[in-house]
């Protein structure tokens, strides 16, 4: 405890962060918006149905290309009937080409109709046809990490946007925050653990995989090295006058 400092002003000034800190996310989440899923009317809070609709979406996140991009061609897919990896199967590969050049998918277009066509196969032959049963079968989360990670074209990156979505969903789905998320937290000067964040989530009143969601919108869209971040931060505006009424 510095000297002078009460034991009053130092909760004081814990509370007065809280506060700020909930604000901050309030506002990164009314601003940038939060899960992905939601965005594309993918409710996995809901079922099975809604998971492998999610599964393709990410799919589609695994690539190096724009979130706008991959969302974009998902509503062209589901506009075609293709709603879920299951569904990509019993399309061929032209058709599926075709369907992802008019998403503006065209830079991976090839390899991804081949991998989705894989990965339906793989998903059919394993689990199937339904990748949602992973869930219920795998609660250790290293474990479902690896099965996910053994499907084609599956790396860390699309296992973990996957799987930050499914928190509370799943059991197994307890995967710590991505460096992205990470990085955008400490630049808002916010708790980059699971834990600490959860509880910033929690007085917010908002669902951490929103606040989640926002803060890996953060990373892709805003120059974190070139900003003071903090109060600073353009993304981190709040009504300074909650801290009284709060």
């Amino acid at each position: 405890m510095s000297v002078g400092a009460s034991p009053s002003t130092h909760r004081g000034r814990g509370r007065t962060y809280r506060i700020a800190a909930s604000c901050r996310a309030r506002h990164l989440v009314a601003t940038l918006g939060g899960r992905f899923s939601l965005e594309l009317g993918i409710d996995v809070d809901r079922g099975a149905e809604e998971i492998e609709r999610w599964a393709l979406v990410a799919t589609l996140f695994g690539n190096r290309i724009s979130t706008s991009v991959a969302m974009r061609t998902y509503r062209v897919l589901e506009r075609a009937g293709v709603r879920t990896i299951a569904d990509a199967g019993e399309r061929d590969h032209e058709e599926l080409v075709a369907l992802l050049d008019e998403g503006g998918y065209v830079r991976y277009d090839e390899r991804t109709a081949s991998r989705l066509l894989a990965l339906a196969e793989t998903i059919a032959d394993r689990y199937d046809g339904r990748i949602a049963v992973l869930g219920d079968r795998i609660v250790a989360t290293d474990e479902l990490e690896r099965a996910l990670g053994a499907l084609p074209g599956w790396g860390p990156v699309t296992t973990r946007a996957f799987l930050r979505e499914l928190r509370g969903v799943w059991p197994g789905a307890e995967v710590p925050l991505g460096d992205r998320a990470a990085a955008a937290a400490h630049h808002l000067q916010l708790p980059a653990g699971s834990e600490a964040l959860s509880a910033v989530a929690a007085a917010a009143h908002l669902d951490l995989r929103d606040l989640e969601a926002a803060l890996v919108r953060l990373a892709l869209c805003h120059d974190l090295a070139g900003c003071p971040g903090g109060e600073e931060c353009p993304f981190a505006a709040f009504d300074r006058d909650q801290l009284v009424h709060y």
